[in-house]
């Protein structure tokens, strides 16, 4: 019955929205930021536990952040695997934990009834500061990685993306996939894990945050608790500044496929960038706003020459990608990239229609209850808010920013920050029976991956 309200509970919070996102902020004893919502409507809490120690802090062991938070609960304190799983089922706690290029972080949802809450808790802070990494498990969770890497040669997609990093931001930290390589993964060891936990998963290198049914003096003591389990330890250095490329340049990488995976792109925004609301609006209008978009219109609607074309803009703590991509038939790939790219060149020269501005706006904002209309969504928010040290009140006026850009915004921002001429394309995909001749002069194919 326990699991059945559980269930009960997320179906209804779920449709729940709040309307005003009251974040509040204090610091434990550590130093240590917090980031707090009460969200009173059912008892349940959401905890995450940031660290900048993602992908970019890898070093030359490409995969090594991944493979270390991949661990953390395979053993910890007392339990192995299988116990730590059945604590938490036992209560009908969630544990996960994630990667992203600037961050790993740690997750738990559990219901605050104290029978329920205690165990489920007592786990994650286990979890948090007494991992094992034994040799075994570890053994185990890296031939595991190695066997997805493998199978991720298979997919064109997954080729194109890791070729598509690697020619934005060549030796840059973010230029690797996060889950890494066979031949760097291959030579980890244990030790390799436990060195990096020990450097980046610290109190000083971390933030806390908390949202669902708890007072916030109950939610400082579980701050104080979690962080009480970790050496205070070091931020470490600020992640590189990315070097903008200086030339167009295509690659293209033969693949036993009948459609050929298309990515194009440069460094676009970060989080703290002024452009960011006025190239998020420009963008949903260009490719971000799917069937409605004008990449969508003039390569799939009127040209037939994709199933679907997009645009989209992936801010980080440095200039994240912005990417154009679409799949289409081999013997079509010249004139889909064609097409693409003099969709986004007459895009900055002539920037949007005031009917497109408006139509984006209201698709916008109107969606945007839904995307804090439960804890889980709140969480994930309010983590990028406290990692990126965004203002508290973000939610309460991204309608009114995103109201605020102009058509004129756009294309200022725009005409700046996107260069054609600087544009990095990566096709993968079988033999083009049309000749390099088809693409503009200054995007012609190579014949291999080392044409670049």
């Amino acid at each position: 019955m326990r699991f059945n309200l559980i269930g009960l509970f997320l179906l209804v919070l779920s449709q729940t929205s709040w309307a005003n996102v009251a974040i509040q902020h204090w610091q434990t004893s550590q130093g240590t930021r917090v980031y707090f919502v009460q969200t009173p409507s059912l008892p349940m809490v959401d905890i995450r536990v940031v660290f900048d120690a993602g992908s970019a802090r890898d070093d030359a062991q490409f995969g090594l952040a991944a493979l270390t938070s991949a661990m953390l609960d395979t053993g910890a304190g007392d339990w192995n695997a299988d116990q730590i799983a059945n604590r938490f089922d036992a209560v009908g706690a969630a544990f996960s934990v994630g990667v992203s290029e600037d961050m790993a972080w740690l997750s738990l949802r559990s219901l605050t009834e104290k029978v329920f809450f205690d165990q489920a808790f007592d786990t994650f802070a286990s979890i948090l500061s007494r991992p094992l990494f034994n040799d075994e498990d570890f053994q185990r969770e890296k031939s595991r990685t190695l066997a997805g890497l493998k199978h991720r040669e298979e997919s064109p997609g997954a080729l194109a993306g890791i070729a598509f990093s690697k020619a934005l931001y060549r030796e840059h930290p973010y230029a690797h996939p996060e889950e890494g390589m066979v031949e760097t993964v291959a030579g980890f060891e244990a030790e390799d894990l436990k060195a990096f936990y020990k450097k980046y998963y610290v109190s000083a290198n971390a933030i806390v945050v908390i949202v669902g049914d708890l007072q916030k003096s109950r939610a400082e003591q579980l701050a104080e608790k979690l962080m009480a389990g970790l050496p205070v330890g070091e931020k470490p250095a600020e992640i590189p500044p990315v070097t903008m490329p200086t030339q167009a340049a295509v690659q293209r990488i033969d693949f036993p496929s009948s459609q050929t995976h298309v990515l194009a792109g440069m460094p676009g925004t970060h989080r703290k960038d002024p452009d960011y609301f006025a190239l998020y609006v420009g963008n949903h209008i260009l490719g971000g706003g799917s069937l409605v978009s004008r990449l969508f219109d003039e390569v799939r609607e009127k040209r037939g020459l994709a199933y679907s074309a997009s645009s989209q803009f992936m801010p980080l703590y440095r200039e994240g990608p912005f990417v154009m991509s679409l799949q289409t038939r081999n013997d079509q790939t010249g004139q889909a990239i064609k097409v693409m790219n003099e969709t986004l060149s007459d895009f900055i020269e002539k920037g949007p229609t005031e009917a497109e501005l408006q139509a984006a706006k209201k698709n916008i904002t109107g969606g945007f209850a839904l995307r804090t209309d439960n804890n889980a969504k709140l969480t994930d928010y309010v983590s990028m808010i406290g990692f990126y040290q965004q203002p508290l009140d973000y939610l309460d006026q991204f309608p009114a920013k995103v109201d605020a850009v102009s058509v004129a915004d756009i294309q200022d921002a725009f005409r700046r920050r996107i260069r054609p001429e600087w544009l990095q394309t990566v096709t993968v995909g079988g033999a083009d029976s049309r000749p390099a001749a088809a693409l503009p002069p200054s995007m012609a194919i190579g014949a291999s991956a080392d044409s670049q």
